[in-house]
């Protein structure tokens, strides 16, 4: 996957502190892994770019499942764990509304980040 962005994606886009948007616990429980983290540390090696593991989730809250109403108006919550990075490149694995990056990046921007975009492998419709 991260491959796959790193040959797409744009230079510009990926110039930033690489932050991947942390998975609900139970989930990376059960899958063994945090596909946001995965994507991002393979990301920093090819690009040479800074990771940070800033955000941390708040909650055991998933947006599996739920309709787009209930995952706009109830997005999951993050908090931080460590100084926000100015330039941030946000790092998932699937897009779908949309709210969880939205959360991630009011986090970020409340706590001193200037510039955020977020990139992500797959955008389900």
């Amino acid at each position: 996957m991260a491959e796959r962005i790193h040959w797409l994606a744009p230079a510009s886009v990926l110039s930033g502190t690489l932050v991947p948007v942390p998975t609900a616990t139970l989930r990376t429980m059960k899958r063994g892994f945090d596909p946001a983290v995965e994507i991002a540390t393979v990301l920093a090696e090819r690009t040479g770019a800074p990771l940070s593991r800033c955000l941390e989730r708040v909650g055991a809250t998933r947006q599996v499942g739920k309709r787009r109403g209930e995952r706009v108006g109830r997005p999951p919550r993050f908090r931080l764990r460590d100084e926000a990075p100015r330039s941030v490149v946000l790092v998932d694995d699937v897009l779908t509304t949309g709210a969880t990056l939205a959360a991630c990046a009011r986090i970020l921007r409340g706590a001193g980040a200037v510039r955020v975009v977020a990139i992500t492998f797959t955008r389900r419709l």
